[in-house]
């Protein structure tokens, strides 16, 4: 279902949660809950996935991550203030150790000078450290940047694991 790239990354990451008694939970907006699917993707990721929350809407971000809406009115949904808050939330409402948070402009339509078609920004949130963010540009078209955005988001749930 998912490119054996990712899904290489998927099962290295969910043994390095295993090995490290890590939960994860997943809050995703462009990427429509295709990391939290190419997880479950992989036999006996129960004993590692808690749960993934699909924010699409800035809505769905506030009433289910506990994003400010002051937050998203002052940054926009696609920002790294709102990423960082995505991913801290889907600590706080999931019994997760680790989260991940993507958001951005998956494209075609929906960019702007300042956010162009393909603006990604990623946090990840672990219980006693500092959540990392990266920002992120990624060519191509939508089916290209949401994949790119899985794989980035991936790897920066794995740095955090170890």
């Amino acid at each position: 279902m998912f490119p054996r790239q990712i899904t290489e990354k998927s099962h290295k990451l969910l043994k390095a949660c295993h090995a490290a008694g890590l939960r994860l939970a997943t809050a995703e907006s462009c990427t429509g809950g295709l990391i939290a699917g190419c997880l479950t993707a992989v036999p006996g990721s129960s004993s590692v996935f808690e749960r993934g929350f699909v924010t699409y809407s800035n809505d769905s971000k506030i009433e289910l991550l506990g994003v400010a809406a002051e937050l998203i009115a002052e940054h926009g949904a696609v920002s790294e203030a709102v990423c960082r808050a995505m991913a801290e939330g889907a600590l706080a409402h999931a019994h997760a150790d680790l989260s991940v948070a993507v958001t951005g402009i998956a494209g075609p339509d929906g960019g702007a000078p300042d956010k162009p078609v393909g603006t990604v920004h990623i946090a990840v949130a672990r219980h006693g450290r500092d959540t990392a963010h990266a920002g992120h540009h990624f060519p191509g078209d939508r089916a290209q940047i949401r994949a790119a955005s899985v794989e980035a988001a991936l790897d920066m749930l794995q740095e955090a694991a170890g």
